[in-house]
């Protein structure tokens, strides 16, 4: 371990495994470094595939640690979406690669394999996720996971970080989500662009991983390189419970430079909402109060999670949704699902008359089970907004947490959680 307590997160990480061995990693200073995971989704696992293909007739480097993710739109909603399908199964086969369907990639990473100390590059933008447990983990390209499959290695610039200190104790009411998007308002969509983004302070300590998990995920909606939340014992008992032990402890030093810090006040946070059709454009849930919806959506890699389910079910329990709106719920992985069925979460969401759906992006990327029509106006837990995002181009999304969906689901109309909680 480094001794130097000038060092970031990142620059500690990717100081002590760059291959060449040659010492601190500085803000700017290009590394070489080897991945311990990588992954693909069929949105981007063929173009990946054609192009390794490409390279030759080789095999990957090392089967144990790729893994592929058919969860964007499964099951196939479309003949050519089933062709995709075929390709990623046929290649799997061939590699030896495990290949996943009905799992949404993050959530699945981070059941089975995220733990402290690795570096993680996944072909979808919202790798950030795991940076909850400790890693380094970072959104590549299709031609960069080829690369990688050929070589187990990446190159990479070592960013400079962010630190966010949040501080206080978060009021009745206001969530994680809330928190990533007052964070994700302030900094700006390109605020973090390429640095690394340090969550700290007894309000992060507060947070559950699940939380912590939606945190690093939104981080990329400021454009965050990496997202990272130290180990603690909240993650190495989230570890236990998943049957794994953490590979490296690494912590940021106590004389670290951040090239920003930002410091949030928990304590004053309220339901906040992003308003079409930036990320970036946050309102308080009383700017946006009372706006008739049509959908509303729960679920995604952002707010799919066990805890979520419950907070929403714990709202619409003993109670009907508007009639005039559809609840589509989404667990984020088979475990998810399994754990809502067994505890009773997904009875209580089907009698106030939501829709389960299987495991699967769907609704969040616009192309299944909750696509929305011309005018149509959705609430959602996901992480994005733009224009044509869950559907038709003039819908409208606003991004909001799963109390605050809930709320509005019973309401017909973006509603305030605290009154429900």
């Amino acid at each position: 371990m480094l001794k130097d307590d000038l060092l970031t997160f990142s620059e500690k990480i990717l100081s002590l495994r760059r291959v060449d061995g040659s010492g601190v990693a500085s803000p700017g200073d290009f590394v070489v470094v080897p991945v311990d995971l990588t992954f693909a989704t069929d949105g981007t696992a063929p173009l990946a595939i054609k192009v390794f293909e490409e390279m030759g007739d080789g095999k990957v480097w090392d089967p144990r640690r790729i893994v592929l993710n058919i969860d964007h739109t499964y099951p196939a909603a479309a003949e050519p979406i089933a062709n995709l399908h075929l390709v990623m199964r046929r290649f799997a086969e061939e590699q030896g690669i495990e290949i996943q369907e009905g799992n949404i990639c993050h959530q699945y990473i981070l059941e089975r394999y995220a733990s402290p100390g690795m570096i993680i590059a996944g072909a979808d933008s919202h790798t950030t996720t795991h940076g909850a447990l400790g890693a380094f983990a970072t959104g590549i390209g299709s031609t960069e996971a080829a690369a990688i499959w050929l070589s187990g290695k990446i190159w990479l610039r070592t960013p400079e970080s962010i630190e966010v200190d949040v501080y206080g104790g978060m009021p009745r009411g206001a969530s994680a989500k809330d928190l990533a998007l007052k964070i994700v308002g302030e900094l700006g969509a390109d605020g973090a662009n390429y640095k690394a983004i340090e969550f700290k302070g007894d309000a992060i300590r507060g947070l559950s991983v699940d939380s912590r998990a939606t945190l690093s995920n939104m981080a990329m909606e400021a454009g965050a390189k990496a997202a990272i939340i130290e180990v603690d014992e909240k993650a190495r008992a989230f570890l236990r419970d998943m049957g794994r032990e953490p590979l490296l402890e690494i912590h940021s030093g106590d004389k670290a430079e951040y090239s920003k810090t930002l410091g949030v006040d928990a304590s004053g946070l309220e339901p906040m909402v992003a308003a079409p059709h930036r990320v970036d454009n946050v309102k308080s849930i009383r700017e946006v109060e009372g706006l008739e919806i049509d959908q509303a959506f729960l679920g995604s890699c952002t707010n799919g999670r066990l805890e979520d389910l419950r907070v929403a079910a714990d709202i619409v329990k003993g109670r009907r949704i508007h009639g005039g709106v559809r609840f589509i719920v989404t667990p984020a992985s088979k475990k998810v699902y399994l754990d809502a069925l067994r505890d009773g979460t997904l009875e209580v969401l089907v009698r106030a008359g939501a829709v389960i759906t299987n495991p699967t992006c769907g609704a969040c990327v616009g192309t299944h089970l909750g696509i929305l029509g011309p005018g149509e106006v959705c609430i959602s837990t996901s992480n994005r907004n733009f224009i044509g995002r869950m559907g038709a181009r003039d819908s409208q999304v606003y991004l909001a947490s799963p109390a605050t969906v809930a709320a509005s689901a019973l309401e017909g109309k973006i509603t305030d959680p605290r009154r429900y909680l």
